[in-house]
């Protein structure tokens, strides 16, 4: 049988059908093309490769599903310019703002523009269509406005991530209906207003840092519903109150920072005795006594309680926690002799100092 032979002509145009299957489709094209015309990033060229018209070849940041050949991923990270571009270690800078256009890249699973300090402007509301959406990390930037009202209708998200930005108004309470979200960061905004009291619907989340806000009222006790909830970090807000005991009977709470806000009440039992090992409630209106509640099950890396109005002594059944790397009870009203532990031998007389009438090594002796 003789081969299969063909002209010129036909190569030619097997080849750019080829090219069409292969290359994003213009809609995708158009949409990047416009997101990169509101952004200015002179120094590293970041947008050098972003020519042509196939945005899933070679295009710095983008990739495409492979059957569909939709833009899928928007990874910018000004550390990752570093490495790629081989370029000498310093802090990334691009300016502009995020376009509205980016809402017609439909198939967007993940978008992450991090670390670029002067990307201003708002996160565009119409984010919330884009039903796609597992993973929305805009850190390190100087983005402002509020979080989208309508955020909960991303129901894949799973990580959502804002921190170091200046975003104001309140967290909206739709947030609180994306149940598959394990990494929650609103760390150091000007987020204000309470904590959504059913922030306890988000089961599977593992971190929810919302310190350097201006967040204010309670702390929810339905967090405590979070099983999967390891790291709690509310610290430096308005937060009032007293502590929910609930807190120290969660599973996995390894990390709780309170440290920095006016809650009042006293310690909760709970936690002398939970699985918590880096507790901070310093720099509180705490009062009473601390709990007399230690034992083997007492593992604390750092235990920071100063700067309180607590009182009394120091616990005797502190000398029974297996470990404490770290222990500040500085700043206040506490009194008597400093039982005599040998986890006390690293400690000096910081950790005791500007008490009532504390006593005993490492401070004079009673």
């Amino acid at each position: 049988m003789g081969g299969v032979w063909f002209t010129p002509l036909t190569v030619l145009l097997l080849l750019a059908i080829s090219s069409v299957v292969h290359s994003c489709p213009p809609s995708d094209l158009a949409a990047l093309l416009a997101f990169k015309s509101a952004l200015r990033e002179p120094h590293d060229g970041i947008f050098n490769s972003w020519t042509g018209t196939n945005c899933c070849h070679n295009w710095f940041g983008v990739s495409c599903d492979k059957n569909s050949r939709r833009v899928a991923d928007m990874n910018l990270r000004a550390g990752t310019v570093y490495t790629t571009l081989e370029k000498p270690h310093r802090a990334g800078y691009m300016t502009g703002h995020i376009s509205p256009e980016i809402c017609k890249l439909t198939y967007l699973s993940s978008f992450t523009i991090t670390d670029w300090q002067g990307i201003s402007g708002e996160i565009p509301h119409c984010i919330s269509s884009l039903s796609f959406l597992r993973i929305i990390d805009l850190t390190g930037n100087r983005i402002s406005g509020t979080l989208p009202a309508d955020i909960g209708r991303l129901q894949q998200l799973t990580l959502l991530s804002v921190a170091d930005n200046l975003i104001v108004g309140e967290i909206p309470p739709t947030l609180t209906s994306l149940t598959d979200l394990t990494h929650l960061d609103l760390r150091n905004n000007r987020i204000s207003g309470p904590i959504p009291q059913a922030l306890g619907n988000l089961q599977i989340l593992s971190r929810a840092l919302l310190s350097g806000n201006q967040l204010s009222g309670p702390i929810p006790g339905s967090i405590s519903r979070i099983y999967r909830l390891a790291d709690l970090d509310l610290s430096r807000n308005q937060l009032s109150g007293p502590i929910p005991e609930s807190l120290g009977r969660m599973g996995v709470l390894s990390t709780l920072k309170l440290d920095m806000n006016k809650l009042s009440g006293r310690i909760p039992q709970s936690f002398m005795s939970s699985g918590i090992s880096d507790l901070n409630l310093s720099h509180n209106m705490l009062e009473g006594n601390i709990p007399d509640a230690f034992g083997d099950r007492s593992y604390f890396t750092s235990l920071d309680l100063s700067y309180n109005n607590l009182k009394g002594p120091i616990p005797k059944s502190i000398s029974s926690a297996s470990y404490i790397g770290y222990l500040d009870l500085s700043h206040n009203h506490l009194c008597g002799p400093i039982p005599s532990a040998s986890i006390f031998d690293h400690m000096d007389a910081s950790s005791f100092a500007y008490n009532d009438c504390l006593c005993g090594k490492p401070l004079k002796a009673c």
